[in-house]
């Protein structure tokens, strides 16, 4: 797992990425690993699954969350995608290439992904609710 540290204040966790290599690797009998902060508004965990592993059915309890960013998630199906992360003050952190099966999480900072494949697939996750693009980005000026 790769954790990207802001270099602008260094205790601010930015970017996150996440390979079913990292989780895979550990072998033994863990079948969960949670990989977000617990603070974080975004939450993601691996989870594996044997043959027949169920849960008990159940549901979330309402209850009200508050958080001021918008937290954001891309898992490759397939292709390849390079992901150019941002740090606080809106410099170029990291470059990551990413590959089917990786999970890039940005808590803070800014990012900006090319395919590097045609048909590449993605699945996109963050926070909401959404309320369109003028009330949720402000655009990098790319120097």
């Amino acid at each position: 797992m790769l954790k990207i540290y802001s270099k602008v204040d260094p205790s601010v966790i930015l970017h996150m990425v996440y390979s079913k290599d990292d989780f895979f690797s550990k072998g033994g009998k863990n079948q969960r690993e949670n990989i977000s902060p617990d603070e974080a508004a975004l939450q993601l965990a691996a989870i594996r699954l044997y043959d027949g592993m169920t849960f008990k059915a159940h549901k979330h309890i309402p209850c009200v969350k508050q958080t001021e960013i918008t937290q954001e998630s891309w898992i490759i199906i397939s292709g390849r995608v390079k992901a150019i992360l941002y740090d606080l003050d809106d410099t170029i952190v990291q470059e990551v290439i990413l590959l089917p099966g990786d999970c890039s999480i940005t808590f803070f900072g800014g990012h900006n992904y090319l395919s590097l494949e045609p048909d590449t697939c993605v699945v996109e996750a963050k926070s909401g609710p959404y309320f369109g693009q003028e009330k949720d980005k402000v655009f990098i000026n790319e120097k």
